[in-house]
């Protein structure tokens, strides 16, 4: 899964670091993706709690997609 936040959209509200703080970080008033942080997707709960983040986000900022297999 490629996970990515748009800087032009998100607002601060850190909802993303409460609900995935093994991915998403908050930093300088926005919430960043951790580096690393789309690795952890595979791990179990991880996923779900991304896609959690990103349906929660109020500023609709998360940007997810599922990777290409030929990546």
């Amino acid at each position: 899964m490629k996970v990515s936040v748009d800087r032009s959209l998100c607002y601060g509200s850190a909802e993303c670091a409460h609900r995935a703080p093994d991915v998403f970080a908050f930093e300088d008033g926005y919430g960043v993706v951790r580096p690393g942080g789309a690795e952890a997707a595979g791990e179990p709960g991880v996923r779900e709690a991304i896609r959690e983040a990103a349906e929660k986000c109020p500023s609709q900022a998360i940007v997810l997609a599922e990777r290409d297999p030929l990546e």
